[in-house]
Protein backbone atom coordinates (compact mmCIF):
# COMPACT_ATOMS: atom_id res chain seq x y z
CA UNK A 1 0.00 0.00 0.00
CA UNK A 2 1.07 3.25 -1.02
CA UNK A 3 1.92 5.71 2.46
CA UNK A 4 -0.03 8.77 2.50
CA UNK A 5 1.07 12.42 2.16
CA UNK A 6 -0.54 16.19 2.38
CA UNK A 7 1.09 18.93 0.08
CA UNK A 8 2.56 21.36 2.19
CA UNK A 9 0.34 24.88 2.27
CA UNK A 10 1.81 27.56 0.66
CA UNK A 11 4.33 29.84 2.03
CA UNK A 12 2.98 33.27 3.35
CA UNK A 13 4.17 36.68 4.48
CA UNK A 14 2.70 37.55 7.55
CA UNK A 15 2.31 41.22 8.93
CA UNK A 16 0.92 42.06 11.70
CA UNK A 17 0.75 45.63 14.10
CA UNK A 18 0.00 46.50 17.49
CA UNK A 19 -0.92 50.10 18.68
CA UNK A 20 0.52 51.11 22.30
CA UNK A 21 -1.47 51.96 25.14
CA UNK A 22 -4.57 50.76 22.94
CA UNK A 23 -6.37 50.28 26.11
CA UNK A 24 -6.09 53.48 27.52
CA UNK A 25 -8.17 55.31 25.08
CA UNK A 26 -11.98 54.98 25.24
CA UNK A 27 -14.17 52.62 23.52
CA UNK A 28 -15.35 55.41 20.50
CA UNK A 29 -11.84 56.16 20.30
CA UNK A 30 -10.83 52.34 20.17
CA UNK A 31 -13.16 52.44 16.84
CA UNK A 32 -11.60 55.52 15.06
CA UNK A 33 -7.93 54.43 16.18
CA UNK A 34 -8.44 50.10 14.50
CA UNK A 35 -9.89 51.84 11.37
CA UNK A 36 -7.20 54.58 11.23
CA UNK A 37 -4.60 51.64 11.82
CA UNK A 38 -5.85 50.06 8.18
CA UNK A 39 -5.31 53.46 6.35
CA UNK A 40 -2.15 53.88 7.64
CA UNK A 41 -0.83 50.55 6.85
CA UNK A 42 -2.51 51.09 3.28
CA UNK A 43 -1.13 54.10 3.09
CA UNK A 44 2.75 53.23 3.61
CA UNK A 45 2.68 49.76 1.53
CA UNK A 46 1.44 52.16 -1.52
CA UNK A 47 4.09 54.50 -0.48
CA UNK A 48 6.88 51.67 -1.49
CA UNK A 49 4.75 50.27 -4.35
CA UNK A 50 2.53 47.56 -2.55
CA UNK A 51 -1.19 48.96 -3.30
CA UNK A 52 -1.94 45.98 -5.38
CA UNK A 53 -0.98 43.28 -2.89
CA UNK A 54 -2.24 44.91 -0.33
CA UNK A 55 -5.33 44.86 -1.61
CA UNK A 56 -4.98 40.91 -2.39
CA UNK A 57 -4.10 40.47 1.29
CA UNK A 58 -4.88 37.17 2.25
CA UNK A 59 -6.77 36.18 6.26
CA UNK A 60 -6.75 39.91 7.11
CA UNK A 61 -8.27 40.94 10.21
CA UNK A 62 -8.44 42.99 13.11
CA UNK A 63 -6.59 42.28 16.38
CA UNK A 64 -8.42 44.36 18.52
CA UNK A 65 -5.40 47.06 18.91
CA UNK A 66 -4.05 45.89 16.00
CA UNK A 67 -4.33 44.18 12.41
CA UNK A 68 -3.09 41.09 11.16
CA UNK A 69 -2.74 40.05 7.24
CA UNK A 70 -1.05 37.99 4.88
CA UNK A 71 1.08 38.74 1.72
CA UNK A 72 2.98 36.79 -1.00
CA UNK A 73 6.57 35.94 0.36
CA UNK A 74 8.24 37.36 -2.66
CA UNK A 75 7.26 40.88 -1.03
CA UNK A 76 9.27 40.40 2.21
CA UNK A 77 12.39 42.91 0.85
CA UNK A 78 10.01 45.44 1.01
CA UNK A 79 8.46 44.57 4.38
CA UNK A 80 12.09 44.19 5.64
CA UNK A 81 13.36 47.19 3.92
CA UNK A 82 11.25 49.82 2.98
CA UNK A 83 7.86 49.38 4.79
CA UNK A 84 9.26 50.51 8.15
CA UNK A 85 10.48 53.83 7.52
CA UNK A 86 7.30 54.63 5.40
CA UNK A 87 5.21 53.59 8.46
CA UNK A 88 6.96 56.25 10.41
CA UNK A 89 6.61 58.60 7.79
CA UNK A 90 2.84 57.99 7.66
CA UNK A 91 2.74 58.12 11.19
CA UNK A 92 4.31 61.65 11.53
CA UNK A 93 2.15 62.77 9.20
CA UNK A 94 -1.19 61.41 11.06
CA UNK A 95 0.24 63.22 14.25
CA UNK A 96 -0.02 66.43 12.48
CA UNK A 97 -3.38 66.13 11.03
CA UNK A 98 -4.69 65.13 14.26
CA UNK A 99 -3.48 68.01 17.24
CA UNK A 100 -4.35 67.50 20.60
CA UNK A 101 -3.83 63.81 20.41
CA UNK A 102 -1.74 61.54 21.56
CA UNK A 103 0.39 60.28 19.15
CA UNK A 104 -0.05 57.23 17.17
CA UNK A 105 2.44 54.09 18.00
CA UNK A 106 2.72 50.99 16.50
CA UNK A 107 4.77 47.74 16.90
CA UNK A 108 5.01 45.78 13.78
CA UNK A 109 6.75 41.89 13.40
CA UNK A 110 7.23 40.23 10.10
CA UNK A 111 7.39 36.34 9.78
CA UNK A 112 6.67 33.80 7.27
CA UNK A 113 5.97 29.93 6.85
CA UNK A 114 3.31 27.94 5.29
CA UNK A 115 -0.35 28.40 6.61
CA UNK A 116 -4.04 27.39 4.75
CA UNK A 117 -6.06 30.19 3.33
CA UNK A 118 -7.84 30.93 7.03
CA UNK A 119 -4.09 31.78 8.57
CA UNK A 120 -4.64 29.39 11.34
CA UNK A 121 -1.23 27.92 11.90
CA UNK A 122 2.10 27.82 13.71
CA UNK A 123 3.84 30.67 11.87
CA UNK A 124 0.44 33.03 12.88
CA UNK A 125 1.16 32.18 16.41
CA UNK A 126 4.61 32.95 16.14
CA UNK A 127 4.09 36.13 14.35
CA UNK A 128 2.09 37.30 17.51
CA UNK A 129 4.58 36.34 20.24
CA UNK A 130 7.65 38.17 18.32
CA UNK A 131 4.73 41.24 18.49
CA UNK A 132 4.94 40.59 21.84
CA UNK A 133 8.37 40.48 22.48
CA UNK A 134 8.83 42.55 26.09
CA UNK A 135 11.99 44.20 24.37
CA UNK A 136 9.82 45.44 20.86
CA UNK A 137 7.65 46.81 23.96
CA UNK A 138 10.30 48.54 25.57
CA UNK A 139 12.08 50.46 22.67
CA UNK A 140 8.27 52.59 22.56
CA UNK A 141 8.06 52.99 26.46
CA UNK A 142 11.06 54.55 26.38
CA UNK A 143 10.62 56.53 23.37
CA UNK A 144 9.37 59.89 22.57
CA UNK A 145 6.20 59.23 21.08
CA UNK A 146 6.63 62.55 19.21
CA UNK A 147 10.35 61.49 17.86
CA UNK A 148 9.61 57.44 17.99
CA UNK A 149 6.36 56.06 16.38
CA UNK A 150 7.51 52.86 14.96
CA UNK A 151 9.24 49.58 15.94
CA UNK A 152 9.43 46.07 14.14
CA UNK A 153 10.70 42.96 14.51
CA UNK A 154 11.51 40.15 12.37
CA UNK A 155 11.66 36.15 12.61
CA UNK A 156 15.14 34.82 11.98
CA UNK A 157 13.66 32.82 9.18
CA UNK A 158 12.65 36.23 7.74
CA UNK A 159 16.29 38.20 8.35
CA UNK A 160 18.21 35.32 6.46
CA UNK A 161 15.82 35.20 3.44
CA UNK A 162 15.61 38.50 2.67
CA UNK A 163 19.29 39.30 3.64
CA UNK A 164 20.83 35.85 2.07
CA UNK A 165 19.24 36.97 -0.99
CA UNK A 166 21.26 39.51 -1.93
CA UNK A 167 17.39 41.30 -3.30
CA UNK A 168 17.60 45.30 -2.84
CA UNK A 169 15.73 46.31 0.41
CA UNK A 170 15.91 50.38 -0.23
CA UNK A 171 19.02 51.64 1.84
CA UNK A 172 18.11 49.51 4.60
CA UNK A 173 21.10 47.27 5.89
CA UNK A 174 21.42 43.97 8.17
CA UNK A 175 23.00 46.63 10.21
CA UNK A 176 20.26 48.27 10.83
CA UNK A 177 18.57 45.58 13.13
CA UNK A 178 19.83 44.42 16.59
CA UNK A 179 19.87 40.42 17.17
CA UNK A 180 17.74 39.53 20.33
CA UNK A 181 16.94 35.89 21.43
CA UNK A 182 12.75 36.87 22.32
CA UNK A 183 10.91 34.93 24.83
CA UNK A 184 7.26 34.99 25.24
CA UNK A 185 5.56 32.32 27.28
CA UNK A 186 6.92 28.78 25.63
CA UNK A 187 8.30 30.70 22.34
CA UNK A 188 11.84 31.21 22.08
CA UNK A 189 13.37 32.01 19.19
CA UNK A 190 16.18 34.48 17.72
CA UNK A 191 14.81 37.48 16.11
CA UNK A 192 15.85 40.81 14.88
CA UNK A 193 14.44 44.35 15.97
CA UNK A 194 14.46 47.63 13.73
CA UNK A 195 13.66 51.05 15.17
CA UNK A 196 13.43 53.93 11.88
CA UNK A 197 16.42 56.55 11.76
CA UNK A 198 18.30 54.35 15.19
CA UNK A 199 21.90 53.39 14.38
CA UNK A 200 22.35 50.46 16.27
CA UNK A 201 25.97 50.81 17.03
CA UNK A 202 25.33 53.84 19.57
CA UNK A 203 23.19 51.73 21.96
CA UNK A 204 24.87 49.49 24.49
CA UNK A 205 23.46 45.51 24.29
CA UNK A 206 22.49 46.06 28.13
CA UNK A 207 19.39 47.71 27.23
CA UNK A 208 17.67 44.47 26.24
CA UNK A 209 18.95 42.71 29.47
CA UNK A 210 15.54 42.85 31.07
CA UNK A 211 15.11 39.00 31.81
CA UNK A 212 15.64 39.98 35.76
CA UNK A 213 14.07 43.48 36.01
CA UNK A 214 10.54 44.42 35.73
CA UNK A 215 9.25 45.61 32.55
CA UNK A 216 9.31 49.02 31.42
CA UNK A 217 5.68 50.61 32.62
CA UNK A 218 3.92 52.24 29.41
CA UNK A 219 3.75 56.04 30.47
CA UNK A 220 1.13 58.21 28.70
CA UNK A 221 1.37 59.30 25.06
CA UNK A 222 1.94 62.54 25.87
CA UNK A 223 5.75 63.34 27.18
CA UNK A 224 5.39 65.81 30.63
CA UNK A 225 6.66 69.50 29.69
CA UNK A 226 10.35 69.21 30.72
CA UNK A 227 12.83 72.74 30.62
CA UNK A 228 15.30 72.64 27.67
CA UNK A 229 16.47 69.48 26.23
CA UNK A 230 14.49 66.63 25.85
CA UNK A 231 14.50 63.92 28.58
CA UNK A 232 16.79 61.01 28.44
CA UNK A 233 15.67 57.81 29.68
CA UNK A 234 17.79 56.62 32.56
CA UNK A 235 18.20 53.28 31.28
CA UNK A 236 19.40 53.80 28.02
CA UNK A 237 23.21 53.36 27.66
CA UNK A 238 25.69 54.09 25.04
CA UNK A 239 29.30 53.20 24.29
CA UNK A 240 32.62 55.17 24.78
CA UNK A 241 36.03 54.27 24.16
CA UNK A 242 38.45 56.06 26.07
CA UNK A 243 42.44 56.48 26.17
CA UNK A 244 44.09 53.45 24.41
CA UNK A 245 40.82 52.09 23.04
CA UNK A 246 39.48 51.36 26.89
CA UNK A 247 35.62 50.40 26.54
CA UNK A 248 33.56 51.55 29.31
CA UNK A 249 29.95 53.45 29.10
CA UNK A 250 28.73 56.86 29.98
CA UNK A 251 25.17 56.14 31.87
CA UNK A 252 22.58 59.69 31.65
CA UNK A 253 20.94 60.91 34.63
CA UNK A 254 18.17 63.29 33.37
CA UNK A 255 17.95 66.32 35.76
CA UNK A 256 15.51 69.49 36.34
CA UNK A 257 17.32 71.43 33.57
CA UNK A 258 17.50 68.68 30.85
CA UNK A 259 21.06 67.93 30.92
CA UNK A 260 22.56 65.08 31.85
CA UNK A 261 25.48 64.02 34.40
CA UNK A 262 28.07 61.50 33.08
CA UNK A 263 28.79 58.67 35.59
CA UNK A 264 31.45 56.78 33.94
CA UNK A 265 32.16 53.22 34.25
Amino acid sequence: MMPSWEKLWPYRAVLAVDARSFSAHTSKTMQQLNTDIQQVLAQALTAIGMSGRWERRMFGQHTGDGYVAGLEPEVLPGLVGCFPDALRQVLSEWRISHPGQPPLQLRASVHVGPLPTSGLGVPMVHTHRLLDDQALRDLLARANPEVTNTAVIISQRVYEDVFHSGCATGDTLPSHFSRRLARVKTFEQPAWLHVPGLDWQLADPAIFETSNAEPVPEMPSTPPASVGAAAVPNSVTFNQHGPHGTQGYLQHIHNTFGGSNGEQR
